[in-house]
């Protein structure tokens, strides 16, 4: 059984290499790379972080002419972060959305029906952000495609 640490290394080493890789073909095999950032915190600074690692990202690979899909994946507590009725980034994440045609935020569907229940409110979502049944699901099931995986 691989560890979660080792295997965070072992995705990231993987989309790294691939990421890297000269010539045509590799450079077309470099669309379908991608970063997965996790957020589980509704504190704001690591929001606020995670977005940053968004942009530094997009902005680090186009410069080497690659474009790395990321994907910031909310769960737990830091479902927080695309909740239209709280988030503090509201206005930063949606400029970054606009701005970055290769950036996804998905939410955990499980996380929200739980928080739903708990606070007996409908919760809505920041513009863009979609809803996926599971959001640590969502994060294996991207670093099992070789995606490198960020915790915020």
């Amino acid at each position: 059984m691989i560890s979660a640490k080792r295997w965070s290394r072992r995705g990231l080493l993987a989309g790294t290499a691939i990421l890297t890789a000269g010539g045509t073909a590799a450079k077309e095999d470099r669309l379908a790379e991608g970063v997965v950032i996790l957020i589980d915190s509704n504190e704001p600074y690591v929001m606020g972080h995670a977005i940053s690692y968004s942009a530094n990202l997009s902005k680090h690979f186009a410069e080497r002419g690659a474009r790395l899909l990321i994907e910031v994946v909310a769960n737990g507590k830091g479902i927080d972060v695309f909740r239209a009725d709280k988030t503090p980034l509201g206005e930063p994440l949606a400029t970054l959305r606009q701005s970055l045609s290769n950036l996804t935020y998905s939410m955990c569907a499980s996380s929200k029906a739980i928080a739903e229940a708990k606070e007996q409110v409908s919760i809505p979502l920041i513009p863009g952000a979609i809803l996926v049944p599971f959001g640590i699901g969502r994060v294996v099931d991207l670093q099992l495609k070789g995606w490198a995986y960020i915790h915020a």
